[in-house]
């Protein structure tokens, strides 16, 4: 008989159970991971709330953090001895896509499309006790990692790669728009980068949050224009890089206008709801703006973070809002999806 496990399903708008499926059983090149806790992402939130239609039940959760269960057959066990902790990328790249081939494994055109058949319900599988991952999706982190670090491997690979594409050099000015989670981690890599940080944000304990974490200068933009600000301190320049970590269309707009001339835009979050922006292609051609996207963390970035995690180079663990036994799984989400919180992380397995 299979054993079985627990799982946090939503099954309906804001409501969510606890169910049992059968525990997975790791495939020759798996490796299945205990897990000690999972956050809850916007992208769950957005499945809480409705407003991202999925078949229900649905197990949402990729930002996880573990230990080696057990190993497939082929698997080295010098590598990955039970009881390792680990971290997870639960979206697989495929290695074989065009993006994948030339290194883009963020832009993986398979990467939903593959599912574990040994999964009950569908999702991305994070919010459970155990689940299987490939080999290659997971990334060793050093065993005195605390859950309260280790949830955040994933979000911080999604920041380094929008670093990535941002390229500030040291002594730039960035502009954070959104003091939420990912915004406050681009806080702390803005100054690990040598950078003055800028943050914008109506938030006044987001603000002090982002003070405390090294932020040089913050304002509330519903008392001060943001780009007159930005400009303000930069001789009339705007910033070299903006990273606009807020799903507002108009805020999107601001952190154009507010670019300096040959900076990088990026746009990190889902806008939502997705209205078109006016874009000036003579402004394009006149200052050599770039204005670009991020989405997904790549294997380079998630490498990368999990190193920063496992060495104790970054210590992100003050964003956690609160943790959550399993029973308390429907109260997480209900905080989760509260704009004063910052991450709400789901316990499992007696962590």
């Amino acid at each position: 008989m299979s054993e079985k496990m627990k799982v946090v399903a939503i099954v309906d708008d804001k409501k969510v159970e606890i169910k049992e499926i059968k525990k997975p059983v790791a495939h020759p090149h798996q490796i299945i991971m205990k897990v000690h806790g999972c956050s809850i992402c916007t992208f769950e939130q957005r499945m809480f709330l409705g407003v991202a239609h999925v078949p229900y039940p649905f197990v949402g959760g990729h930002e996880v953090f573990g230990e080696v269960d057990s190993i497939g057959s082929l698997v080295d066990p010098k590598t990955y001895p039970i009881g390792q902790k680990i971290v997870g990328r639960l979206l697989n790249a495929c290695g074989e896509c065009y993006y994948c081939r030339k290194g883009e494994s963020a832009h993986c055109v398979n990467q939903n499309k593959i599912q574990d058949d040994q999964f009950e319900i569908a999702g991305l599988g994070g919010l459970a006790e155990y689940v299987a991952l490939d080999s290659k999706q997971v990334f060793k982190v050093s065993n005195d990692t605390t859950l309260e670090v280790g949830v955040f491997a994933e979000p911080l690979a999604c920041v380094l790669k929008s670093f990535e594409i941002g390229r500030p050099e040291m002594g730039d000015d960035i502009v954070v728009l959104g003091g939420g989670i990912m915004g406050q981690l681009h806080i702390l890599l803005g100054k690990m980068n040598g950078c003055r940080v800028i943050l914008s944000e109506p938030d006044p304990v987001r603000r002090e949050h982002a003070m405390a974490l090294g932020c040089d200068l913050t304002i509330n933009p519903l008392e001060t224009n943001p780009v007159e600000y930005v400009k303000s301190v930069t001789e009339g320049r705007g910033a070299e890089v903006v990273f606009n970590a807020t799903a507002i269309p108009a805020v999107a707009q601001q952190a154009i206008d507010m670019t300096a001339s040959l900076g990088r835009c990026i746009m990190y979050s889902t806008i939502m709801p997705d209205k078109p922006l006016e874009v000036s292609g003579k402004m394009l051609h006149n200052t050599g703006k770039i204005l670009t996207g991020t989405v997904n963390p790549s294997v380079e970035s998630f490498f990368k973070a999990s190193n920063m995690i496992s060495k104790k180079i970054v210590d992100p663990s003050s964003l956690i809002y609160s943790t959550y036994d399993l029973d308390n799984a429907q109260k997480a989400f209900e905080d989760a999806i509260d704009p004063k919180t910052m991450r709400c992380v789901i316990k499992f397995n007696g962590k």
